[in-house]
């Protein structure tokens, strides 16, 4: 009896203070005593006795199976070789680029209706932290206010909160045979459908060809494959919000912290939808379609003096309009039933976006003025937005992953912009900036190898050939869509042919750990 209690301790305590990684190997060890200790009061001891020792046994296995949450390790070590050339001829390049980037993966499901999911980021370069000043003008020139690549961009070593969120899974949606979903919380919206194949990653919510940024928001999705028939049909609503203006504690003289301040950036919101008209595993199809709302951008005349070099001017951002975008991608996994055509990946993507600026307000850069004479500027072409000028751009992308030699896959990838082409890209992971955001041609070739069950490599190449300027700048007064052509001839003189890329290049080998 004596040691029954004591077991009942321990199995006690054990719970009380929960389970962790490293007392796991012990936990199994009192388990298995429990075990043994319970056959042998089945020959000797009282059944009460044996019933008590049953019940902590499965309260032990209880804890341990769902009181617990579960974790994952991610962590890529790459280098990268990036080179610029530039359209006056002249080269800027880096040949040994090393980054580490760690993902501290979280899940816990205390039901089978409900899930907890997270995950802790860090991603910088070796032996630097970029997290303050960069460059020329101060880093983030304003960006502080919202954190659409927290954590894409390279900065320190410090833990950042890439995803949180819960999901509520529901099973008839209005009384109908319709299982459907609830989530709220900083969402997955980076690597999503076709975005993911080349980074080597489960597909994300939103498609990549149009939308690649963190934000936090909500989405609810209906599966109407049994209502309609149709195999894998669905219909998700995505709402989003990029910013707020709402007033730091201690920042106002009058105490009203996180009410409204009206002389910052308002709020940023996007809401849209993803349709997939058909998904049998195989053939899937997916649509969606979004309005971003008071998109933020640089002050025209406060950029035009820091260009200039005014040190004491700050190119402050301010909200000038809307933006719509849609797309429509396919993936076919799988091209025959046997042998290499099985497991062979081909895709095509179409996407578009419209700027729908406020009236008098920039979205996509400015017309380009010769302001000698403030007095009287001289218009030198139609190479940007006029004010409140609606644009649209337009893009496509193909590619396919074919399985070569053993565990071993080959990616080739192309894809295509027009001249006012803008996508919410910008935490796409390319060190040259996004391939997908390009005003012109972009190819990609990469291998990636499975070393071992939780070891993997890849080798990558991107290459960009610009076919206008702007391709991964902001909205507003930059990225007006200058023709490169025009530039390398020299028809906006020197300065402007040493700040422009006309082509990128960046070649990748990484090293990844995931289990």
């Amino acid at each position: 009896m004596k040691k029954i209690v004591s077991l009942s301790l321990v199995a006690a305590t054990t719970m009380a203070f929960g389970s962790t990684s490293s007392d796991l190997a012990a936990m199994k060890a009192e388990i298995a005593a429990l075990k043994s200790e319970v056959a042998n009061l089945k020959k000797s001891g009282s059944a009460a006795e044996v019933k008590k020792l049953n019940k902590k046994i499965n309260e032990v296995k209880a804890h341990d199976a769902g009181d617990n949450i579960k974790w994952g390790a991610d962590v890529r070590t790459a280098i990268d070789s990036i080179n610029y050339d530039m359209a006056d001829g002249s080269e800027r390049s880096k040949n040994d680029l090393m980054s580490l980037r760690l993902w501290l993966n979280m899940e816990y499901a205390p039901d089978n209706q409900n899930i907890f999911k997270g995950q802790l980021s860090m991603n910088k370069a070796f032996g630097a932290d970029f997290a303050g000043n960069s460059g020329y003008y101060p880093r983030g020139w304003g960006m502080d206010s919202f954190d659409w690549v927290t954590n894409e961009a390279l900065a320190g070593d410090d833990l950042k909160v890439r995803q949180a969120y819960w999901l509520y899974l529901g099973e008839k949606a209005f009384g109908l045979d319709m299982p459907w979903t609830f989530s709220v919380g900083r969402r997955p919206s980076t690597n999503g459908f076709l975005a993911n194949l080349r980074d080597d990653d489960p597909e994300q919510s939103p498609l990549g060809h149009i939308i690649n940024v963190e934000f936090d928001g909500l989405s609810s999705k209906l599966d109407l494959s049994n209502v309609t028939g149709v195999t894998g049909m669905s219909f998700k609503l995505c709402m989003g919000q990029g910013s707020t203006n709402a007033a730091p504690m201690f920042s106002r003289l009058d105490s009203t912290q996180y009410s409204n301040e009206d002389d910052v950036l308002n709020d940023i919101k996007l809401a849209g939808f993803i349709f997939e008209p058909y998904n049998d595993g195989q053939y899937i199809v997916k649509t969606t379609a979004f309005r971003a709302y008071d998109l933020p951008g640089y002050d025209p005349m406060a950029m035009g003096a820091a260009m200039d070099g005014d040190p004491t001017t700050n190119p402050s951002m301010r909200q000038v309009g809307d933006m719509a975008g849609a797309a429509l991608s396919v993936l076919v996994d799988g091209l025959g039933d046997e042998g290499i055509l099985a497991e062979t990946k081909v895709f095509g993507s179409f996407a578009w976006s419209k700027t729908l600026p406020n009236a008098g307000e920039y979205m996509l850069g400015m017309p380009l003025m010769d302001m000698t004479d403030p007095m009287n500027p001289v218009y030198l072409g139609d190479e940007g937005a006029h004010a409140g000028e609606s644009k649209t751009g337009t893009s496509y992308w193909i590619g396919t992953q074919i399985p070569v030699i053993s565990d071993g896959v080959l990616g080739l990838e192309y894809n295509h912009g027009s001249r006012y082409w803008r996508p919410f890209d910008y935490a796409e992971d390319t060190m040259i900036g996004s391939k997908l955001a390009a005003r012109g041609d972009a190819f990609e070739a990469y291998f990636t190898y499975q070393l071992t069950e939780a070891l993997s490599a890849q080798l990558r190449y991107t290459y960009i050939d610009y076919d206008y300027t702007g391709s991964n700048n902001f909205f507003a007064a930059d990225g007006t869509p200058i023709k490169i052509a025009d530039i390398k001839a020299g028809y906006w003189g020197e300065d402007m042919a040493a700040m422009t890329v006309d082509k990128a290049q960046d070649a990748r080998f990484y090293i990844r750990y995931r289990f």
